[in-house]
């Protein structure tokens, strides 16, 4: 990890007065390899033990999510509740990996026009939204609890995305080269979230400036893991 800028100020303020610049959380995030996987890049592993078991392309990875952890903030109606949109098309959820804010809502089109079904088994919030395709209104969904929500259709056993419900809007998904950034951060220290749904997430602390930004790189993998 790098931190490219001195902290220079620092409260335990966890909402923003009007007269108070925030400060911003940025960097780029990446898989590490682990050292027993030098030379994997994805594809089958060469033990025929295992032949039958996708390895991991570290390289390729994407769709990172890091969060403030434990600072609950969360949406309410009288601020406006947040909206969000994951699309059935080609046979597949778009985007493969939704992270919202508690009390949000997710509207569920579905853009082909063949019948899909979205539904959920998890504890944090299951549902099923029935059967339905494209000339048929698109169904919504508000999620109060945090967790991770996998989601799925009973008719097309591949189609699978993932909600990641957070305490706080304080969060960024990282963009195809790995960036991520997130705005207007009360001032104050941290626990930082790094999350991928294939690797154990790792967690950073931080203080956050009053103003300006504080720039974070960010290596994750099963070196991260707790130790027994």
């Amino acid at each position: 990890m790098r931190v490219l800028i001195a902290i220079t100020s620092l409260c335990s303020v966890l909402t923003l007065p009007a007269n108070l610049i925030a400060g911003t959380i940025k960097g780029t995030i990446q898989a590490s390899r682990p050292a027993s996987d030098e030379s994997s890049s994805g594809g089958a592993y060469q033990s025929r033990k295992y032949k039958f078991l996708e390895q991991i392309d570290y390289d390729s990875l994407g769709d990172f999510v890091v969060s403030i952890d434990e600072v609950e903030h969360p949406a309410t109606e009288a601020s406006g509740r947040p909206k969000a949109s994951v699309v059935q098309r080609d046979g597949s959820f778009f985007p493969h990996i939704t992270p919202i804010v508690a009390g949000s809502e997710i509207e569920w089109p579905n853009r082909d026009d063949i019948y899909h079904n979205v539904f959920s088994m998890s504890d944090v919030k299951p549902f099923d939204l029935g059967m339905y395709k494209s000339s048929d209104d698109a169904k919504s969904l508000v999620f109060e609890k945090t967790g991770k929500i996998d989601v799925f259709c009973a008719i097309h056993s591949q189609m699978h995305c993932v909600v990641l419900v957070l305490p706080n809007p304080w969060f960024s998904k990282s963009d195809r080269k790995g960036r991520f950034e997130i705005p207007d951060v009360p001032p104050g220290k941290y626990r930082l979230k790094a999350w991928h749904e294939r690797l154990p997430s790792k967690f950073i602390d931080i203080e956050v400036p009053a103003e300006g930004e504080i720039e974070i790189d960010i290596e994750m993998g099963f070196a991260d893991l707790p130790k027994i």
